[in-house]
């Protein structure tokens, strides 16, 4: 499975990402996540296959996740890992 997938940053919340089908859009993401998310900025585009390499998520997770719900959410790292990357 790969699908043409669009990358938005929160401009509310540090290394908040909002990842969603191209095609699709934001359609079946949940309006209170939106705004509490903020107005997204597009912050890349990417062919995903679920053997691709991301930072901070599995890529199969996220086309299945897409697949499921219609959207993706990568969370800002916990304190902890902040501390190991930067400490």
């Amino acid at each position: 499975m790969k699908r043409l997938v669009v990358v938005y940053r929160s401009p509310r919340v540090e290394n908040l990402y909002l990842f969603v089908d191209r095609e699709e859009g934001m359609v079946r993401v949940p309006e209170e996540l939106l705004t509490r998310f903020g107005e997204p900025e597009e912050a890349l585009s990417l062919v995903l296959t679920p053997d691709r390499s991301l930072a901070r998520a599995d890529a199969r997770s996220v086309l299945d996740a897409i697949e499921l719900n219609g959207f993706y959410l990568q969370l800002p790292p916990a304190p902890d890992d902040w501390l190991k990357q930067h400490g």
